[in-house]
């Protein structure tokens, strides 16, 4: 322990004052400041954690007058801590003794234990299992930003992303409105972005979309001048060329990466591989609202059940969950590459016995990129050799089976097949027959080194765990060579190991060890006993008493052998490692494909769009789980029907009808599709979607000071203002968020610029029928509606879809199903009943009938000096006064106006 002056002292202990210095350096962060068994945390530090942890905030001396707060967390169960301070976004700096309390104690009684900080530990940068979801990505993010990068006058932004756990490290460039898209593909666990750059209306947007933490840093981290050389320098090269060509964002973004993860791994590097460039025409463009609202890999409520991830996930393996979730992600645009993941699961649905079989050795491989970190970060222990060892046994076998293999293989299995052929066969022999089949946690704990493989190890093991049998062996050589029977080998704090005759058989030892040709020397005389030592007992306890440690440095110097072998073949056991959780993926989509009836979509360059007996993936699961009624497949179509514009569908129908489903399986098919997976349909042709936009759902946004229509109308000011013509467009409920006419308007008007202009592949769902009339003016556009079927006053949903459109919204029947009480029920249906008929009086339709399609504006009559005309509708208007009138007769009144008007017009 650090000796310490008085607690009562003005002037802070040595101890404190060494708190208080490293606490300095480190000042946005909770320090875990290393005493003995636990990290302890004092003033504000012990407060902010007391209160997150809920553990108890106590008092240690005195601190300039006042008691110093503090709390504390056991060393043995830090990770658990770790991971609740880190969940609420708080970043630590560890901070360990560097040195031996003994050693300080040589320095004076009042020398402090020598501490540093060992690393920090924030959000993107976690190593730990215990830390890490192991079917979800952990990257870090860093986010520069170029002048005039895009060639265009407009700024660029570089994205760099990084997991230290697995060591992938991408780069990729975007401009400022694709930038919310790109940070909610990759979903970091921390964003790190130049303090002025953040406060930038296109990076604070994308920022308010990030799940993970956002770290503002000094604009100095993303120098774009020294990033070539750190780079470089990281990697070992001379220069970037090798790795490819990369924009001068892309480099700062880097090179920013690179230099946050040295900061916090302070020194220590990483095993990453070189950075990867990724194009961004290469995958499907998603922007946050879409995903958000398809619920691609958890829902709106942040929970993984009940996603498209949770649904469609059938891997064994960690690594295999996390490229799955990485391909729905990011989709791709390529057919040939879509079709090479898509040939992979077809080999295995033929080859069922392979696929079994693998799944079967997959399901106990451990994941090798993760604990490969931790060893080269020098924060690994014998079970992450353990995970080696048995990832490569795994891949071993694997191998074994796909060179096995009856039929050819497709490119990507085959180049899997490539990887495992090119692990050193010898890494996977020394592992074996270093490590013992049940592994401790953490390596002082020792015990991890078979028996036989270093013959110190085992005779500072046999010393150590069998003392007394040696003893009692030597006990019993000593007693036959001086003839003593009761001689006795004994042991007490004082002496240590001696040997012990009665008094009856002293003088006999004592006559010995005076011709000094005794082994035996005196060491105490007792009232009925004499005490002997030998150099043979002496060495022995010497033995004894070092055995243990010994031992533990004997495997200490394996481990450190195994640990460096490990390393030296970094490479290629990521390379297989990513080969396995390929294999993972396609056998899982195969078996996904088995169990839900998937077939192989058919992807390619048209602007195609066929589904035939689509289904929601998610849905029919659940209602598969529920034992309820089987989900009803339907079909879609909305392939161009003349030229290169997309079809648009209007899809009208009741309240609980299927319309949202019906939307968001076909957007969900599209993405599987992409991703490299079968879909949940009957056929499927599928021209390549470029991006993917999507308007469902109803929530506001008070944190921006939005409504929900305000909402509604800026998602659906983005679909028109980059939505294309390999786009597919999803839009729910258009306008409903504000008065009805102003809502048709409205929705009236997008389809006409989705139409005209952006002549994209569009599914367009609403209550407003008299929208269904543009099917009739518009060449692209056609109606589609749910059916329902009514039976003794209630309705049955039968979600089927089917041409035409709907001319009621059954709401009422849906309120009633809702459970409103029976009286607003029936006084509802008064009401609508008295609506339709002034509705059907009013003859709307012909209202509909009059609007024109981008009409230009009404010609002002021209001004004349002409003797005025009778105008009989103004002399009707005159003795009409509304204040005195009830609504019924206003009412009436419109009706005759609007048949005077009609009058009129038929004499003209």
């Amino acid at each position: 322990m650090d000796a310490e002056a008085s607690p009562a002292a003005s002037r802070p202990t040595p101890m404190m004052e060494q708190y208080i210095e490293i606490k300095a350096a480190n000042p946005d962060c909770l320090l875990f400041y290393r005493m003995g068994d636990f990290y302890e945390l004092f003033f504000d530090d012990a407060a902010v954690a007391a209160r997150a942890l809920g553990i108890t905030l106590t008092k240690r001396g005195k601190h300039l007058g006042e008691d110093i707060p503090m709390c504390g967390v056991p060393i043995h169960a830090a990770d658990d801590y770790l991971q609740k301070l880190i969940a609420l976004g708080h970043r630590v700096a560890v901070c360990e003794q560097t040195e031996d309390p003994a050693e300080a104690k040589k320095r004076g009684s009042k020398s402090v234990v020598k501490r540093d900080v060992i690393r920090l530990v924030t959000p993107g940068t976690l190593t730990e299992e215990t830390l890490l979801e192991a079917g979800r990505a952990n990257h870090l993010l860093a986010l520069s930003r170029v002048k005039s990068g895009a060639g265009n006058g407009e700024p660029a932004y570089g994205i760099a992303w990084i997991d230290i756990s697995t060591g992938a490290f991408r780069v990729c460039e975007t401009t400022g409105p694709a930038l919310s898209g790109e940070i909610a593909r990759i979903d970091p666990s921390e964003i790190v972005v130049a303090e002025q750059v953040a406060d930038e209306p296109d990076v604070a947007l994308a920022l308010s979309y990030a799940r993970g933490s956002v770290t503002p840093v000094a604009r100095a981290l993303f120098d774009g001048t020294i990033a070539d050389e750190r780079i470089t320098r990281y990697f070992s090269v001379a220069t970037l060329d090798a790795f490819g060509t990369f924009s001068r964002a892309e480099i700062a973004a880097a090179g920013a990466a690179l230099a946050y993860v040295e900061k916090t791994q302070i020194g220590v590097r990483p095993p990453l591989d070189p950075p990867v460039r990724d194009a961004v025409a290469a995958t499907l463009a998603i922007d946050p609202a879409t995903r958000a609202n398809l619920e691609l890999t958890r829902t709106l409520s942040g929970e993984r059940k009940g996603a498209l991830l949770a649904a469609v996930d059938r891997t064994v393996t960690g690594a295999g969950s996390r490229l799955l979730a990485e391909r729905l992600s990011s989709p791709l645009t390529d057919p040939e590459r879509i079709g090479a993941r898509l040939d992979a699961v077809g080999f295995f649905l033929v080859e069922e016995r392979m696929r079994i079989d693998l799944r079967a050795r997959l399901s106990g491989a451990p994941d090798m990129p993760r604990a490969l970190s931790r060893l080269a970060l020098d924060r690994g222990g014998p079970r992450d050799l353990g995970a080696i060892r048995e990832g490569l046994s795994t891949a071993r076998s694997v191998l074994g089976d796909l060179v096995q293999a009856e039929s050819p293989l497709p490119a990507e299995i085959a180049g899997v097949r490539e990887a495992l052929d090119r692990l050193p066969a010898d890494l996977l022999d020394d592992l074996d027959r270093c490590l013992e089949d049940e592994l401790p946690l953490i390596g002082r704990d020792g015990g991890f080194v078979r028996k036989g493989v270093d013959a110190d190890l085992d005779e500072a093991r046999t010393l150590r765990d069998e003392s007394r049998r040696v003893i009692a062996s030597l006990q019993a050589t000593y007693a036959e060579e001086t003839g003593v029977k009761s001689l006795k080998i004994k042991h007490n704090a004082v002496l240590g190991w001696f040997v012990e005759v009665t008094a009856l058989h002293a003088d006999k030892l004592m006559a010995e060890v005076a011709t000094g040709n005794s082994k035996f020397r005196h060491r105490q005389t007792m009232a009925g006993a004499m005490r002997f030592t030998t150099v043979e007992l002496a060495e022995l306890e010497s033995a004894i008493a070092n055995a243990a440690d010994r031992a533990l440095a004997v495997e200490s110097r394996i481990f450190a052998q195994l640990r460096e072998a490990v390393i030296a073949a970094a490479d290629l056991l990521k390379q297989a490692a990513d080969g396995l959780a390929r294999l993972d993926v396609a056998t899982a989509l195969a078996e996904l494909a088995v169990d839900q009836r998937y077939a192989r979509p058919l992807v390619d360059t048209s602007q195609r769009f066929c589904i035939e007996g689509g289904r929601h993936p998610v849905v029919e699961q659940a209602l598969a789980e529920a034992a309820a009624d089987p989900f009803v497949a339907n079909d879609c179509d909305l392939s161009p029907v003349a030229g290169d514009a997309g079809r648009i569908v209007l899809v009208t129908g009741p309240n609980m009808g299927g319309k949202s489903t019906f939307l968001r399986q076909n957007a969900l098919i599209a993405i599987l599709a992409q991703a490299g997976s079968y879909v949940p349909a009957v056929r499927a042709e599928i021209g390549v979607v470029d991006r993917l936009f999507s308007r469902v759902g109803a929530a506001d946004d008070l944190a921006r000071g939005r409504s929900t229509f305000m909402v509604e109308m800026v998602e659906t000011a983005a679909i028109l203002n980059q939505a294309g013509p390999r786009s597919l467009v999803i839009l729910d409920e258009i306008g409903r968020g504000t008065a009805t006419y102003d809502g048709l308007s409205i929705a009236w008007a997008a389809i006409e610029h989705l139409h005209e202009v952006n002549r994209s592949r569009a599914l367009f769902a609403t209550h407003y029928h008299e929208l269904t009339a543009l099917a009739d003016r518009l060449e692209h556009c056609a109606n589609v509606t749910m059916r329902v079927k009514e039976w003794k006053g209630d309705v049955v949903f039968l979600h089927e879809v089917v041409a035409g459109a709907a001319d009621r919204s059954y709401g009422i029947q849906v309120a009633k199903l809702a459970g409103l009480p029976k009286a607003v029920v029936a006084r509802a249906r008064d009401v609508l009943n008295q609506l339709e008929a002034s509705d059907r009086k009013s003859d709307r339709a012909d209202l509909v009938d009059d609007l024109p399609l981008f009409s230009a504006t009404v010609q002002a009559a021209p001004t004349t000096h002409a003797t005025p005309v009778e105008d009989p509708l103004r002399t009707a208007l005159s003795v009409i006064h509304p204040d005195d009138m009830s609504p019924r007769e206003a009412l009436d009144a419109l009706y005759r106006l609007k048949a005077a008007a009609r009058t009129e017009e038929d004499m003209e």
